[in-house]
């Protein structure tokens, strides 16, 4: 009888994608995907180490975890992914978890699960610089069967000073571009009608093969050739690295969605230069109005850090003045987590005091609430495509999806179906949703 599986997942999109890969590796070693905790016989967490609060809800999961370990003797418990590669001696220390394997080491897991006793936790952390898991397959765990994560590339070689990622998840490499195409071409034939190509920095894809070299803009061509209908997004671009021609490669293929994720973090160039964004106030704001002289109704979200080492007040009114300029649709917001091993931490003051950070963070969060009404409200009666996801949360006998800017659509059902295209006319907005028809 094969043993099941069981995988929560924290973080952002790639972790997702990871625990993918992790469920084919496992299927290898005998393994089903568990749906719950308390059937499993292997119980993992993938985890994010980017900001502490994070790291501080695995800890309590972890108890969760050890619970079901001693309740039903013979149940292994992981620590998988990023936080596994930042604190594996903490937490073998514990005495709760039986694998540690950080976000390079998955290929690991069988030999691991074979050797592990009780009196012998297992790990494996090692940091790479080839491994882009573009041989395996993964295990969609989606519960609609209409959107597929694709990872084009892993690790980060930016270095901002605030970031773990590349400690954690290490130097940059870039996967055969062939294999994307091919993966994308495996999801669209099994349904799927979106894929979302994923990177920490997507614009700096570069894969040389034999006689050709393949750029970012190059790939977006290559996956939206697989097919017209089938929506080709992506996640996250850098403000550095965005070129023209990845912006004009949107702007003539209709099936690449007109929304890009671009983090600023800050509007002030200062901080900019503090946090190692190398980039500069103006730059951004250059690159924000090409997006929008080639790609007016392009959708832009963002990222912002509220109160990092030595912000003044000036600096946090150029975030406010930023933002106020930009018009972002939709943001990340955080007050600044100093993160143990960076180069804020090691070279850096943390000397904003708490309450600071939280009464600029809060003017930043009613300010983007108010531009993101705006930008909802402007777009009260045009028409946009939708792909159906699925039932609408708060109302099951309305329908929701996305349209192409990314912005979240309710309708009501007409004979839809999850998959589904069908164009909707905006009648009302909130400041996270269209209301249509």
């Amino acid at each position: 009888m094969a043993k099941r599986a069981y995988i929560e997942t924290y973080g952002c999109q790639m972790n997702v994608n990871d625990t993918e890969v992790i469920f084919a590796i496992l299927a290898d070693a005998g393994y089903e995907r568990a749906e719950k905790m308390e059937e499993a016989d292997l119980i993992m967490a993938n985890t994010c180490s980017i900001r502490d609060n994070a790291e501080q809800r695995i800890w309590g999961r972890l108890e969760v975890f050890s619970a079901q370990r001693k309740a039903r003797p013979g149940v292994l418990v992981g620590i998988v992914g990023c936080m596994a590669e930042r604190l594996k001696d903490k937490l073998l220390d514990t005495g709760k978890v039986d694998l540690v394997v950080g976000p390079d080491a998955y290929r690991s897991l069988p030999r691991l699960l074979e050797a592990v006793s009780p009196s012998s936790p297992q790990i494996d952390v090692l940091l790479s610089r080839e491994e882009t898991y573009a041989d395996i397959t993964p295990v969609r765990t989606d519960r609609n069967g209409i959107s597929a994560f694709i990872s084009i590339m892993r690790g980060c070689n930016n270095v901002c000073s605030y970031c773990v990622v590349p400690y954690t998840r290490g130097a940059e490499r870039s996967r055969d571009a062939h294999s994307i195409v091919r993966e994308a071409c495996d999801v669209y034939s099994r349904g799927y009608k979106e894929v979302t190509l994923l990177g920490q920095n997507v614009d700096s894809y570069l894969w040389k093969g034999p006689g050709e070299t393949v750029n970012f803009a190059r790939l977006l061509e290559m996956v939206a050739a697989v097919a017209p209908d089938l929506r080709v997004r992506f996640a996250t671009s850098h403000p550095k690295d965005i070129s023209d021609e990845v912006i004009h490669t949107m702007a003539v293929h209709p099936n690449i969605c007109r929304h890009i994720h671009l983090p600023v973090q800050s509007g002030s160039t200062r901080m900019l230069e503090l946090m190692r964004r190398k980039y500069s106030r103006e730059w951004y704001l250059e690159r924000v109005a090409k997006i929008r002289e080639v790609m007016p109704d392009c959708g832009l979200t963002t990222d912002v850090i509220a109160g990092f080492c030595s912000e003044t007040e000036e600096d946090h009114l150029e975030t406010l003045s930023l933002m106020e300029a930009v018009g972002f649709d939709w943001a990340f917001m955080f007050a600044y987590s100093d993160r143990p091993g960076t180069l804020a931490n090691r070279t850096m003051k943390d000397d904003v005091p708490t309450e600071v950070k939280n009464r600029r963070l809060q003017e930043i969060i009613d300010l983007q609430n108010r531009k993101s009404l705006e930008r909802y409200k402007a777009m009260i009666g045009r028409q946009v495509q939708v792909l159906v996801e699925g039932p609408s949360k708060r109302d099951p006998a309305q329908l929701c999806g996305r349209a192409s800017n990314n912005m979240m659509c309710v309708f009501p059902a007409a004979g839809l179906k999850p998959g589904d295209f069908t164009t909707v006319t905006v009648q009302d907005a909130t400041s996270a949703t269209l209301i249509c028809r």
